[in-house]
């Protein structure tokens, strides 16, 4: 599917933006192309060319995973529909969990969904860790205006006091020490003088506050740990709290999305927004935050930590396992950036959660290759149909349609002869209800071939099917004058035995049989789903692979893309993506 045919839906979000717009909110604004505070800002005194900034702001602790995607998808989509520029930033404030190999994977996944946050020939791409200065000079200005104070209580005291939904919490016994007493110990906190857990820096607004999170928020806590950028140059890190607000601003975002789990923080989000520009350290506009409803996927499990134990435990081969929700997981079974695309773009944005069927996934896969995955044969299950009546070492073209929604991308040419390949289900020995496939006395037609009419079989002394016997029926060839003249009620596909390639090819199933694994007190490990990966040798139409492409649409079996080519062997090994047909339907 051509991408430009993805037109974004309009949702609540636009709205906003809209009004924006029409109100003149986001004209004016000042960005020098470099992240900044008031001062550093005003002095380029730049107007700022986009429309809009958006951002995407991953915390580079783990592999990302499709409900990242619709936050990528949202964000750049929206800066794309509105001229704007969407900044790719790592919120990297917590060094105990954050490594570069993430950092990696999660640029070469946004660039793979065909995201640029490339902005005048320069990326926009940030890292919490480059503000750490900003965000220290900062709390110094709260600790100074007596808007943050150093709390010596322990972790456990702290939450003890901070009280419930029904209770307010109790000041802390050191809320109104002197702010240049503060001010010292933060410092110190910062030089290293003390230890883990030892000191905190919290915000001073409302231990009576009903929004919990307004009550004396911690900014600051202690930890001696290396960071993957800034090595030991600090010991003290920001909370995430802290540090998102202060993020959005220096870049200059003007609409900061989240998922609905930030809506209760946004007035902590604006208390420091405001404080810091009375303060002169940011300015107008200021960042506003708004909040939507994550993605929730039916028989998938998103948490990091519940990944990483189907990964540690060996219930799946790796992280990209073709099973696993992560971006490198899909994009490994050979689902195409377009068709990730097309699906966030089908799915609502709204503040209402829902839990989005696996179907609608496949099928936006589907609806992206159809109209141009080229085509081919593929018999996973071979039987020998051989047909009697047929002349020996005689061997016949028969022409299939590269795709058959393009004329101009030609044919492809097939060889019938006497003894071909079919599936072994296309035959039945007594049939079932229903059943018009071959079976004896019956009619089919081979598809692009001849009519034929089934005569018998042969079996081992196993009592197995090993062939099947069948005579044609002369003037009755696709294409031909007399192809109609014989109406069938099935076609079936097939490949010469002279004219296969063989192929390992892995039959991809959703990974949990239960559509909420990751609900209620379920043990998550007890509904994977046994026959999720089938792995089989099979029979492929030749010359698949001299075309430039690496998804196909196996005729009757569903779509196909290349996993990797065995050296050893010389073998191709394919992953089925999706069936034709959702599978799971009721």
């Amino acid at each position: 599917m051509d991408p430009s045919k993805i037109k974004p839906i309009q949702n609540f979000l636009c709205r906003i933006i809209d009004d924006d717009i029409k109100n003149h909110y986001l004209e004016n604004r000042i960005w020098s192309g470099t992240p900044g505070d008031a001062i550093f800002q005003e002095s380029a005194n730049k107007i700022d060319p986009a429309k809009i900034r958006t951002r995407f702001p991953p915390e580079p602790n783990g592999y990302l995973h499709i409900g990242h995607a619709k936050s990528i998808c949202l964000n750049f989509g929206l800066a794309e529909q509105y001229n704007g520029s969407c900044h790719l930033r790592f919120d990297d404030t917590n060094p105990t969990k954050e490594e570069q190999e993430y950092v990696d994977s999660i640029i070469n996944a946004v660039e793979w969904l065909g995201f640029s946050f490339i902005e005048n020939d320069k990326r926009n791409l940030y890292f919490a860790s480059d503000y750490f200065d900003y965000m220290y000079d900062f709390a110094r200005a709260l600790i100074i205006s007596e808007n943050a104070y150093v709390d010596e209580q322990t972790s456990e005291q702290i939450k003890n006091t901070r009280g419930s939904l029904t209770e307010t919490g109790i000041n802390s016994p050191w809320r109104n020490r002197p702010y240049k007493e503060s001010l010292e110990l933060f410092e110190n906190m910062k030089n290293g003088r003390y230890k883990d857990g030892q000191l905190v820096l919290r915000a001073k607004i409302d231990m009576a506050s009903p929004n919990i999170n307004m009550r004396d928020p911690v900014m600051y806590r202690i930890k001696h740990v290396p960071h993957h950028r800034t090595s030991n140059k600090w010991c003290i890190y920001p909370m995430y709290n802290w540090a998102h607000p202060i993020e959005d601003a220096l870049e200059g975002i003007t609409h900061s999305i989240c998922t609905l789990e930030f809506e209760d923080i946004r007035p902590l989000y604006d208390w420091f927004l405001s404080k810091l520009k009375e303060l002169g350290k940011l300015r107008e506009p200021l960042p506003k935050q708004y909040e939507f409803a994550k993605l929730k996927l039916s028989h998938v499990v998103t948490s990091k930590r519940k990944l990483l134990q189907l990964v540690k435990e060996g219930f799946v081969e790796g992280w990209d396992d073709p099973r696993m929700p992560t971006l490198l997981g899909l994009k490994r079974r050979g689902y195409t950036p377009n068709s990730i695309k097309l699906f966030c773009n089908k799915i609502s944005v709204s503040k209402s959660e829902s839990i989005i069927d696996y179907s609608l996934l496949e099928q936006s896969l589907r609806e992206d290759l159809d109209p141009i995955a080229p085509r081919a044969i593929c018999i996973i299950d071979p039987i020998k149909l051989i047909i009697t009546n047929y002349p020996d070492n005689i061997k016949e073209n028969c022409y299939a349609p590269i795709n058959p929604h393009d004329k101009e991308a030609g044919t492809r040419e097939l060889i019938f002869e006497k003894e071909i390949w079919i599936e072994r289900d296309d035959f039945q020995e007594i049939p079932y209800e229903k059943y018009y496939r071959l079976f004896p006395g019956n009619i089919v037609r081979l598809k692009y071939a001849y009519i034929i009419k089934c005569t018998g079989f042969l079996k081992n002394e196993k009592g197995e099917v090993i062939e099947v016997y069948a005579e044609y029926i002369h003037d009755t060839k696709s294409g031909s004058p007399g192809s109609n003249k014989i109406k069938v009620k099935n076609t079936i596909t097939w490949l010469s035995t002279s004219q296969t390639q063989s192929v390992v090819v892995n039959l991809y199933d959703r990974l949990f049989v239960d559509p909420e694994p990751d609900s209620g007190n379920k043990d998550f490990l007890k509904l994977i789903n046994k026959n999720s990966k089938k792995t089989t040798k099979a029979l492929l139409e030749p010359n698949c692979f001299i075309r430039n492409t690496t998804n196909w649409q196996f005729e009757r079996l569903g779509y196909f893309a290349l996993d990797y080519k065995e050296s050893q062997n010389n073998c191709y090994v394919l992953n089925r993506v999706v069936t034709l047909k959702d599978s799971w339907s009721i």
